[in-house]
């Protein structure tokens, strides 16, 4: 049986396999992060032999265990993950609730409609289609009234067994070859008899790209050499088809336009060659990059040509009916000896030879950047950072792909490709990192997916395998297609070193493919410097105003547990509140103060000034900085930029007081919520 060939849409059954890095069987961290189960479903099998027995077999991603409500009021069954539960009906119409519990106990449920008759199924209705992005894949949709279940024979000789599903849901099949097949849909009921479905179908390949390579990340102009690439600036005079006998081969060229994005290609490619106006000097660069999509060439051979000493080649394996990524390292070519301060042409081979067609994108050769960010924390990737990577892993800025939740136009993209389990990227400062012993370290993070974990640590600048660093610290992504921000307590600090590196890996232990599914977006790494709320402060109020440590009110958009509350009653249109610390702040002159806030309404305005430990009115006091909230009932980030700052005094206090001017009322109108007081 090709059981592998199959893809049912609907119905995904998940295995959920962890281990223990370090063997701690106490660490229950994992539970921080722990979602309910997804995608729950179940497969209805019932037996044709007018009892109304049904068999339900329960799947989802995340489960454990399954709670089966049958619908009919009986006595609902509890199944272990992979079991499954049979059942007597009568005839009628049932409504079968699925509930699957995750392993903290979280629960998530479906409903699905189940009709049991002794009618054979009647009014069946087939949509068979070509699916619009996986090569010769076919789908199938299949309704009746009175069916519960069907099947689909997809008539590819050499293979009989059908795929079943619910009838409604669809079942997708990828045949070997496109071509013309008998399809058979066997609509089934409880009844005994069957209704059938036969029709011919052409199974089409998909023969072109239908969707655009990754975009390059953004790099400094001294740090590429760019070919053919809307990215970056092409250097000029390439001759892209400079026909060296390629015709009389079978080839062909064109320029290949997807809605307007334009790309290389090379028909029936034996060989190809790309000219340089004037010969190009690589010895500065470190890799050769190119995007290749194809739907029937294995492998290709790039070689690249010197004009003093010939050419030599290297072979990259091609994925069918997807873009391939290839980065290969110039040292491939110079171990080789060819001399690289010369080349003036590239070659391409195809194999099969002459048989297949190649859609090529970004061409460019390109070295890890040479601008390395003087000073420590905070990283905000708006500027050129030192950045490398290690056994399959990438880093590059780029632009934000989301700025709903974070308005930064550039932040920082890291890819973990096919390499180590421990692929990872590294940025490099020219002065060492100010990291103490439980510095808590904040970034943003994009994540395609809940759970993903993400490892920090700092490094030396001493060579492998003799570096020293820090712990490694891991903390977990809580939301999926969203920015949040993480915080990494730091330990293992040895205050003798200096620490230049500052070292990232996702799910460190797995091997990434270099998918969207690890693909992490990173931003605003810094320190974050005093008051999460989630510890005792010495807090004070005046003239009116009220502060007190609660539970959070919205965790959508912020998930401390803890927050501090923050009321301005009748008193003094200034009333307002004030946390002391026991060490003076650590500010000064231009320094950056980030508070998350969440606010009544859009266009509040709220004052935060730091004060000395002198009795007021003598006390003394750095400006008073103002800024308005922008959104309303969700949580934001505000930022003030301190002036004023006198390095003479020592701050104790930091002031909040919301819309100074005006008299509150105590009100929910003049209820705000703050949080993560950090300094940058």
């Amino acid at each position: 049986m090709k059981t592998l060939k199959y893809i049912l849409s609907a119905i995904v059954v998940f295995s959920a396999l962890w281990g223990c890095e370090d063997d701690n069987f106490d660490n229950v961290d994992f539970i921080d992060s722990a979602v309910a189960p997804t995608n729950v479903s179940a497969l209805f099998s019932v037996t044709q032999d007018n009892t109304g027995d049904v068999t339900i077999t329960p799947n989802s991603e995340g489960a454990v265990s399954y709670g089966i409500d049958y619908g009919d009021a009986s006595e609902v069954a509890t199944l272990e993950q992979g079991e499954n539960t049979s059942h007597t009906y009568a005839e009628g119409s049932y409504s079968v609730v699925i509930t699957a519990y995750g392993i903290t106990g979280l629960s998530s449920d479906t409903t699905l409609p189940l009709e049991v008759s002794f009618n054979a199924p009647e009014n069946l209705e087939v949509s068979i289609s070509n699916d619009e992005a996986v090569s010769k894949q076919v789908n199938v949709t299949a309704t009746a009234d009175y069916a519960i279940t069907y099947d689909v024979y997809f008539g590819e000789e050499g293979n009989d067994d059908p795929v079943s599903a619910n009838i409604g849901d669809t079942v997708s099949y990828i045949y070997d070859e496109a071509g013309t097949y008998t399809i058979t849909v066997v609509a089934k009921g409880a009844a005994i008899e069957t209704t059938e479905y036969t029709t011919t179908f052409d199974a089409v390949a998909i023969l072109q790209p239908i969707s655009s390579a990754a975009t390059p990340p953004t790099r400094n102009a001294d740090d590429v050499i760019s070919v053919y690439s809307a990215k970056y600036t092409d250097i000029s005079g390439v001759d892209f088809n400079p026909d060296w006998g390629q015709s009389g081969q079978g080839s062909s060229y064109a320029e290949f336009d997807l809605n307007g994005d334009t790309m290389l290609q090379y028909i029936n490619l034996s060989y190809q060659g790309v000219q340089f106006a004037a010969a190009e000097d690589l010895t500065e660069m470190e890799y050769l990059h190119m995007d290749i999509w194809t739907a029937d060439v294995t492998t290709i051979e790039t070689s690249l040509i010197s004009a003093t000493n010939g050419e030599k080649p290297v072979t990259s394996t091609l994925t069918a009916d997807q873009w391939t990524s290839i980065d290969i390292p110039i040292s491939d070519f110079t171990d080789q000896g060819l001399t690289v301060a010369d080349i003036h042409q590239l070659k391409f081979v195809g194999a099969p030879w002459a048989a297949g067609t190649v859609f090529i994108d970004n061409i460019y050769f390109y070295r890890a950047s040479t601008a390395a960010v003087s000073g420590s924390l905070p990283i905000d990737f708006e500027s050129d950072y030192a950045f490398s990577s290690f056994d399959g892993g990438s880093i590059a800025t780029v632009e934000n792909p989301d700025t709903s939740g974070n308005t930064s136009a550039t932040v920082a993209e890291l890819i973990k490709g096919a390499g180590q389990t421990w692929a990872g990227s590294k940025i490099t400062v020219e002065e060492p990192f100010d990291v103490s012993e439980n510095t808590v370290v904040t970034m943003k993070v994009w994540s395609p997916r809940v759970g993903l974990d993400v490892l920090m640590k700092f490094e030396d600048d001493v060579v492998w395998p003799d570096t020293s660093a820090t712990d490694e610290i891991t903390v977990a992504t809580t939301v999926a297609n969203a920015w949040e921000e993480l915080s990494f307590t730091i330990t293992g600090v040895d205050s003798s070193l200096s620490y230049y590196n500052l070292v990232l890996i996702m799910d460190n232990g797995t091997v990434g493919d270099g998918s969207s599914d690890y693909t992490l977006y990173i931003d605003d790494i810094s320190v974050a410097s005093f008051l999460d709320f989630e510890a005792d402060y010495a807090m004070s109020s005046f003239d009116g105003g009220s502060i007190a440590t609660v539970e959070n009110p919205d965790t959508s958009g912020n998930t401390s547990a803890t927050v501090a509350e923050l009321i301005k009653g009748d008193g003094q249109t200034w009333a307002g509140s004030k946390i002391t610390v026991e060490e003076p702040f650590d500010i000064e002159e231009g320094s950056t103060i980030k508070i998350k806030v969440w606010s009544p309404r859009a266009g509040l305005n709220l004052l935060v000034k730091f004060e000395d430990d002198v009795a007021w009115p003598d006390t003394a006091a750095t400006d008073e900085i103002t800024v308005a909230t922008t959104v309303a009932n969700t949580w934001e980030e505000l930022t003030y930029t301190l002036t004023g700052v006198d390095s003479s005094i020592d701050y104790y206090n930091l002031v909040l007081i919301m819309d100074n001017g005006t008299m509150g009322d105590g009100t929910s109108n003049y209820t705000i919520y703050v949080d993560d007081i950090s300094q940058n």
